[in-house]
């Protein structure tokens, strides 16, 4: 599906460079729950939330959604496959905290693709949770609902996905509906304050920046006999670019939206390099497992990506900046010219940003304060993209161009009919981008 809205053409990177400390605005016409509670004290209210995508960050998300301060009740739960929502649903039983306000009554379990609609409806809040390919789709969904929403990252598997997530974001800010982006590090109390000095200048200027997710390999669900394709893939999303995103998008991007955020700023282009090191043969999909990607800001200021998911390798993590009176990294603390450390980060062990970041979610909702996180989390999202189209190219591509593809890998409307996008051979194999020759935009 190409989406051809003559409109976007124009959108250029200074469009979508707003101070990220502006959250919201528009015109502020009632939450869902205003709406749905006339002549009740809203205070008294349960928030009925429900949840869309019931793996292991789905489960996550309705644990810390549960244990807020706020009254807060799941009230629907959908995913593409029954056992994924059996297995969250008695597992969010199993936990004295939260045991309570799990009211899911069969009638409203919804299991298949098109089990997201009526969850919606049966909530005033809903918990986006799936791969980032079906968060465009939800997200229109909910905010056409009068619903608000939190959704994980990524926020989409392609440009046209992006430009339908900042369409839709314009449309909650006019309906006043509060959204929340799981990329935690914004609500961490140690980051807040990294960032914070780090734009008062407690490194001088932002010369380079090296972020790092090293770890093992993502996991792999293997083929069953008898599945579809697309179940299979469905199973297995993390092996395939139109369902993941990629790693750029799907793991690198909390330590790249930490950047963006210092900086205040998208890159203007990209470059790099990576492919296939530990994935061959049958059924391995046809993401890279490892990346090495230079982002450049308007300033010159660079910021070098390494991503890698092998086996037995060298694990690291983070956002390291490199200033011209300083360094600064959550892991090492801020130092000085001559190395000394004049900042740590003093919260480490305070309350989880997961945790945090729903007590704001709610306490928005309860309290009808402006929030909205979507545009910055569109555009960390587009910049993971960006680096992906340039690694699979092999060629340097800029901003203006990455966001304005016409180029879909997720189809926007799928069903248990439906051929996914990519395919094996005969062989069990999948089309694999070559650098140098594969079409990115």
């Amino acid at each position: 599906m190409i989406l051809n809205d003559k409109s976007l053409k124009s959108n250029s990177r200074r469009d979508f460079l707003k101070d990220s400390s502006v959250l919201a605005g528009g015109i502020i016409l009632g939450s869902a729950l205003q709406s749905q509670a006339s002549g009740r004290k809203i205070q008294a209210d349960p928030i009925r939330i429900a949840l869309i995508g019931c793996g292991n960050r789905g489960a996550g998300a309705a644990v810390d959604a549960l244990k807020t301060n706020q009254n807060v009740v799941l009230v629907a739960m959908a995913d593409v496959f029954k056992d994924k929502l059996d297995e969250t649903y008695n597992t969010l039983l199993k936990i004295d905290a939260i045991k309570d306000k799990v009211k899911v009554p069969a009638s409203n379990k919804f299991v298949g693709l098109n089990g997201y609609s009526k969850a919606i409806a049966a909530a005033d809040a809903v918990l986006l949770v799936t791969p980032p390919a079906f968060r465009p789709l939800h997200f229109e969904a909910c905010v056409k609902s009068g619903r608000h929403v939190f959704m994980e990252k990524p926020l989409a598997s392609d440009a046209p996905g992006i430009r339908k997530i900042l369409e839709t974001g314009k449309l909650a800010d006019a309906k006043g509906l509060k959204v929340v982006v799981g990329l935690q590090n914004r609500y961490d109390p140690g980051y807040k304050e990294m960032v914070k000095q780090i734009r008062e200048g407690a490194i001088g200027r932002i010369i380079s920046v090296t972020d790092y997710y090293l770890i093992g390999p993502v996991k792999k669900v293997q083929r069953q006999a008898g599945q579809t394709e697309l179940e299979y893939q469905l199973r297995n999303w993390r092996y395939f670019n139109w369902l993941w995103a990629g790693s750029p998008a799907g793991l690198q991007i909390h330590n790249t939206d930490v950047v963006n955020w210092a900086k205040n700023a998208c890159p203007v282009r990209a470059q790099g390099m990576g492919g296939r090191s530990s994935l061959t043969g049958p059924d391995t999909g046809d993401i890279f497992d490892h990346f090495f990607i230079e982002y450049e800001y308007a300033d010159g200021t660079k910021l070098n990506s390494q991503i890698r998911h092998i086996e037995g390798t060298w694990n690291k993590g983070g956002a390291y900046f490199y200033g011209s009176n300083g360094t600064a990294s959550l892991q090492a603390g801020i130092r000085n010219s001559e190395g000394e450390r004049v900042w740590r980060n003093p919260n480490k062990d305070s309350e989880s940003a997961y945790q945090i970041e729903h007590e704001v979610f709610f306490d928005a909702i309860r309290n009808n304060k402006s929030l909205n996180d979507t545009e910055w989390g569109a555009m960390s999202t587009m910049t993971t993209i960006m680096g992906r189209m340039a690694v699979h190219s092999g060629k340097m591509v800029e901003w203006d161009d990455a966001l304005n593809s016409a180029l879909v890998l997720a189809p926007m409307q799928l069903d248990w009919d439906s051929e996914p996008p990519v395919k094996p051979d005969k062989n069990g194999n999948y089309p694999i981008s070559f650098p140098g020759q594969s079409k990115v935009l």
